[in-house]
């Protein structure tokens, strides 16, 4: 489904009005980053699943 390394898009854009994410960890919390200016948001596996839109690459 989805890996460390992987870029994603979210369901809603960042501030930056980026939606393109890489996730930098795995484990019961997913820590992602900012693709456009580097920001750091670590969610719930659960929340991660329920605002994921696709995988990019």
């Amino acid at each position: 489904m989805y890996d460390l390394g992987d870029s994603v898009e979210m369901k809603k854009p960042h501030a930056c009005q980026t939606n393109r994410w890489e996730i930098i960890r795995m484990g019961a919390d997913i820590k992602i980053k900012c693709e456009h200016c580097g920001h750091i948001v670590m969610l719930t596996r659960r929340d991660f699943e329920k605002k994921l839109k696709k995988k990019l690459s």
